[in-house]
């Protein structure tokens, strides 16, 4: 039998032989996991290629949607809608202002006539307190009477009504109070008696009535 020899041409001993082997066994494992570990890292690097793959095929699909141009007809189209509205909007706010301007215009025209028209209503009204009643029974003063009833109807129709006073919790709003009496029969501040009609016009004071308020 054959001794082994080493590269010098000595034999080997038994034990140099035992401790070659494990050094072989020993290399063998680390060969292995070196080739499983390397084969690892090529599965994780394949994975995380095909993650970046998958993120850069979804980042271009929302770029690209992003990107994708209009047909230059369907801008032109909006374009054109959206100048009918804003023209539309222009020319109804246009339509209101110009409505409550003539409305406001209207209401002081209104106002002015009326103004104009209460003295001559005011006469009427005193003429036919002074008109005895021999004389209330005379065809001339039931004409009168007919026509101060047909102007009073004509104001009344347009919108003008008298304002209440006497038996009236005073309200400056309405009410002038140019005397002031001490009456235990009346409330406190409550309208004693008028000495000239008020009148609104449409929810708005024309003139104020003119009053003597109690307590």
């Amino acid at each position: 039998m054959k001794v082994p020899e080493n590269e010098n041409n000595e034999a080997i001993q038994p034990e140099e032989v035992e401790t070659a082997n494990i050094n072989d066994g020993e290399q063998d494992i680390v060969d292995e996991f070196t080739e499983a570990e390397a084969e690892s890292e090529v599965e994780v690097d394949a994975d995380e290629k095909a993650e970046k793959g998958k993120e850069s095929t979804e980042k271009a699909k929302k770029f690209g949607k992003k990107e994708k141009k209009k047909d230059p007809k369907d801008i032109l189209i909006d374009e054109l809608i959206d100048k009918n509205r804003r023209q539309m909007a222009e020319f109804d706010n246009f339509r209101k202002r110009t409505e409550k301007e003539k409305s406001v215009m209207y209401e002081i025209g209104a106002k002015d006539i009326i103004e104009k028209i209460l003295p001559i209503v005011d006469n009427f009204e005193r003429g036919f307190d002074a008109i005895s009643d021999e004389e209330k029974s005379s065809p001339f003063t039931e004409g009168i009477e007919k026509v101060f009833k047909q102007l009073t109807k004509a104001l009344e129709d347009a919108g003008v009504k008298t304002i209440e006073a006497v038996g009236q919790p005073f309200d400056p709003n309405f009410h002038n109070a140019v005397m002031h009496i001490e009456d235990e029969e009346l409330g406190e501040n409550v309208v004693a008696d008028e000495f000239q009609k008020g009148y609104i016009y449409r929810e708005s004071v024309v003139r104020h009535s003119m009053v003597k308020v109690a307590n």
